[in-house]
């Protein structure tokens, strides 16, 4: 995607850099293995557990405030809908920093920062610009208000010498919006007069979503030109006959047809090849034929194999590609059909390892026993073998599960101790508003990242080190999210999760709601008598006893665990 010689270059430089930069976590008790030694091996069940981040690239943290204006952005837009100054640069800088090793964060899925088009545009809402990232101009290139590509290698270095697997975010849905300054593609290669009914399955797929957004004919095995605006702006930036040749390569050695589709893939596989991304989240999943995404994790899958050859000493694992899916909506009680009313769908066996689980927000309104015992069942049956992950406040979800932040303990200690994958949306962990006066529709849940909070606000504080000290364990036992989850105690309420697979075994037992400074827990299923046993909330250590933990500590949740 970019000059082999350059990428050369700037690996070498990089590969110093990180070395010099390698950061280490504020808590030696979170330290992590170093990804990049071969003998590590990734421990079974990984991405069923993991504890990712989501963050707005544009809305997280501005590492360097030059790129903040580019093609003339320059017009006043409604509140919270323009530019703000967050890039990659702001990203690598917390990882250096050690932010997301002390949240216990173990990947990290920010926005897509391909290159986005160059006007505004009002749906309604108010005046916007593309700081979303999901309205895209050139597949090929990175928006220079996120960043360079030489940043985004930075990036995924620096997460993986950190432990961090990274996620990009696919879009194949759909271009970005026409405007005076960005024209429409071609015909033969999206559809722009046909709105989606949303009451069908053909409805929802070979339709556009919103007016003007042109739909990429997805559907189409027709070959189609380069777009013209594309050949016209690849020869002003003297990199057209590259693109060019990479693309005939592509095409000659798939055998697959020079349709939309297909040469999207090939733009979003290069960032896989290019920098040894580790996954992708997909956008708009549902709006587009299931086989789509086979195909897509075909090529993705290619790709990440040829990036491991060609980078034997950057290979972290034999973990393989993972892909996530955004169907809104889905349900994880659905199993792996999603119910379009005429037809239902299978994505799982369509490319996708995982789903977004739309419904973890209204179960999170219930007990804990409830919460745990239901996706326990349903990850070792209907979704067995497949994952789901969840979340309570998002990017584009207007009903979250705690609007006014009233719940924050709550909300943290239910996400993060739920069998399955759990999403940190950026500021979960340090109560950023999600009631913005003077915005208008989902501008009001991608407000700037509060860093202020962290340091001048004590309650903010405390939700910080409530999330650092779950997600850290939670990081530490893959258990918490992959294993089997038994009850032990329904008042206190006491659990264990144990997974065993493939000679690994890792097993805790976590308390929640003891209100008495003296805790007494049942340890006797779990870990043997004369075993010393840590509670990783409060550091305390304890001996089992007679088939028991006792211990006094001043909090009302306990997470014990092997001392090590």
């Amino acid at each position: 995607m970019f000059k082999r010689q350059l990428l050369l270059i700037v690996i070498t430089i990089l590969l110093i850099s990180c070395d010099q930069k390698k950061s280490t976590t504020k808590n030696p008790e979170v330290m992590v293995k170093d990804m990049t030694d071969q003998s590590v091996n990734p421990v079974p069940d990984f991405w069923k557990g993991a504890n990712i981040y989501f963050l707005l690239t544009d809305r997280f943290n501005n590492g360097n405030p030059e790129n903040d204006i580019n093609f003339n952005r320059t017009k006043e837009t409604a509140m919270l809908r323009g530019f703000m100054g967050g890039d990659l640069v702001g990203i690598t800088k917390k990882i250096e920093e050690g932010y997301f090793n002390d949240l216990g964060i173990n990947a990290i899925w920010f926005t897509p920062v391909v290159e986005q088009i160059h006007g505004e545009v009002d749906e309604g809402t108010g005046v916007t610009y593309g700081f979303h990232g999901y309205w895209t101009k050139d597949w090929t290139k990175l928006d220079p208000n996120f960043g360079t590509n030489e940043e985004l290698h930075q990036l995924v270095e620096t997460a993986h010498a950190n432990g961090i697997r990274i996620l990009m975010d696919a879009v194949i849905n759909h271009t970005g919006p026409v405007t005076d300054v960005d024209p429409v593609w071609p015909d033969g290669w999206v559809r722009t007069n046909e709105r989606c009914g949303f009451t069908t399955y053909e409805n929802t797929i070979t339709c556009q979503l919103v007016d003007n957004l042109p739909d990429i004919k997805t559907e189409s095995n027709e070959a189609v030109d380069l777009p013209p605006q594309l050949v016209q702006k690849w020869k002003a930036e003297g990199r057209y006959d590259e693109e060019v040749a990479e693309l005939d390569a592509f095409f000659e050695r798939t055998g697959y047809p020079r349709a939309p589709r297909f040469y999207i893939m090939k733009w979003l596989a290069d960032y896989i090849t290019d920098h040894g991304i580790d996954g992708y989240r997909v956008d708009t999943v549902k709006h587009t034929e299931e086989y789509v995404w086979s195909e897509f994790r075909e090529v993705c899958d290619a790709s990440f194999e040829q990036w491991k050859k060609e980078n034997p000493t950057k290979v972290l694992d034999d973990m393989p590609f993972y892909m996530v899916g955004e169907v809104y909506n889905y349900n994880a009680s659905a199993g792996q059909a999603f119910d379009f009313g005429d037809k239902k769908v299978n994505f799982f066996a369509n490319g996708f390892n995982s789903l977004i689980n739309f419904e973890f927000k209204y179960d999170a309104q219930k007990d804990y026993e409830t919460i745990f015992s239901k996706y326990d069942g349903l990850l070792k049956s209907k979704l067995k073998d497949f994952g789901v992950l969840h979340y309570l406040t998002s990017h584009d979800d207007g009903q979250p599960f705690d609007a006014d932040r009233t719940k924050t303990f709550e909300a943290a200690t239910k996400l993060l101790l739920s069998p399955g994958a759990s999403q940190v949306y950026y500021g979960d962990e340090t109560a950023r508003s999600l009631i913005i006066e003077g915005t208008n529709g989902d501008a009001t849940l991608r407000s700037f990242m509060n860093w202020a909070d962290i340091e001048n606000n004590t309650e903010t504080k405390k939700l910080l080190t409530h999330y650092q000290k779950l997600g850290q364990f939670r990081r530490k036992h893959i258990a918490i999210g992959a294993g089997n989850h038994t009850m032990i105690s329904a008042s206190p309420y006491t659990f264990k999760r144990e997974l065993k697979k493939d000679g690994f075994e890792d097993k805790v037992v976590v308390g929640i709601d003891y209100k008495s400074a003296k805790k007494t827990l049942n340890v006797s299923e779990v870990f043997a008598d004369g075993t010393l046993l840590k509670d990783h909330y409060s550091g305390i250590e304890v001996t089992v006893k007679d088939g028991k933990a006792t211990f006094n500590s001043d909090f009302d949740i306990v997470l014990l665990e092997q001392k090590e």
